[in-house]
């Protein structure tokens, strides 16, 4: 069965389904023939995303918070298969500055899943992040490390309350799976950017900083944090495989294994956009870990999945997908809010 064939007229639930990633999920779940409700109550996601796709009859927008009582358990009727997207979160400033938002996710994971549970959902597919990892493994620049998924079996070190949120959801879900028989899966997603995403994370912050025309370029931290930006569309293809091919409650990584570093991003931006600026460097800034990069062999091996785009082809893409859809006073009204907000 192709991917195509398997999620034809399959009804499927994402929540968060109107966010960067969950609308770019939706529209590949149509473009596959899946019927898809969405529950979103666009605190950070945006009816912009999923405009274009409501009115045909395959869509269902759902505007609810899915902990408010009785929206999660509506919001699984009928429904075969669920991509849990929705939680509360931000980029690197929310992430670093904000515990008690993040928090909330312990409640809504577990909620979701165990509604998913009681109204027989055949499978859950969870967006984890590579937030899961422990920090101490993290710290050396000077280190190429690719983190393999079998180092969450302790000790943990998670990411802050986001990231221990992220692991104890995923360790649920894995015993639900076992226990419970329910087909599950969670996805690792690392440092995702691409069109539709905002300013609260790192490569669209940069973009908006040459749309701006800042200068000097502000670059937290000392810049030689190192990530593996993974572009949107590889990030959406694992996610909709990891749907197709694991049951068992198996995370893994989705993530390129290029090590860019923050301020090699700085310069590329620049470069790209013809903005000729000086770098300010800006140490006190929350940078989270200095290395994090995922080792993919997992999801090669499980899913036949890799990465295509490499990053300085996805970040000309975003580039011009911001330049042409965004508002130069729009941004410059709501950028210093979103460097640490939702």
């Amino acid at each position: 069965m192709t991917t195509e064939t398997f999620w034809s007229g399959k009804r499927v639930l994402v929540t968060g389904g109107a966010s960067f990633i969950g609308s770019t999920l939706t529209d590949r779940l149509l473009e596959r023939g899946a019927y898809v409700r969405i529950v979103d109550d666009l605190t950070s996601g945006h009816l912009d995303n999923i405009r274009g796709v409501l009115g045909g009859g395959k869509v269902d927008f759902i505007h609810a918070d899915l902990r408010e009582p009785g929206i999660t358990r509506a919001a699984m009727h009928g429904v075969d298969t669920v991509f849990h997207l929705a939680a509360d979160h931000g980029g690197r400033g929310y992430v670093d500055l904000h515990q008690a938002g993040p928090a909330s996710n312990f409640f809504l994971d577990g909620l979701v899943f165990a509604e998913a549970l009681k109204a027989k959902v055949k499978k859950i597919v969870f967006a984890s992040s590579g937030c899961v990892y422990p920090n101490f493994l993290q710290s050396d620049i000077h280190k190429e490390i690719y983190l393999t998924e079998d180092l969450t079996n302790g000790p943990n070190d998670a990411d802050n309350t986001y990231g221990w949120a992220k692991l104890m959801a995923e360790f649920t879900l894995k015993a639900y799976a076992k226990e419970h028989g329910i087909g599950a899966a969670s996805c690792r997603y690392f440092t995702v950017y691409g069109p539709r995403g905002v300013e609260n994370h790192a490569v669209i912050a940069m973009i908006a900083r040459a749309f701006l025309k800042q200068d000097p370029f502000e670059v937290w931290g000392d810049g030689t944090q190192i990530r593996n930006w993974t572009y949107i569309d590889d990030i959406v293809e694992g996610t909709i495989l990891a749907g197709e091919k694991i049951s068992d409650g198996t995370a893994v990584n989705l993530g390129t294994m290029e090590r860019i570093t923050v301020l090699d991003c700085a310069n590329m931006v620049c470069e790209f956009t013809g903005h000729k600026a000086s770098i300010k460097k800006r140490p006190e800034m929350p940078t989270g870990p200095l290395n994090r990069v995922a080792d993919n062999a997992l999801g090669k091996r499980l899913l036949g999945w890799e990465p295509k785009v490499p990053f300085r082809e996805g970040l000309k893409r975003t580039i011009d997908w911001y330049f042409a859809t965004k508002n130069r006073d729009e941004v410059q009204r709501t950028f210093g809010r979103m460097l640490t907000e939702r």
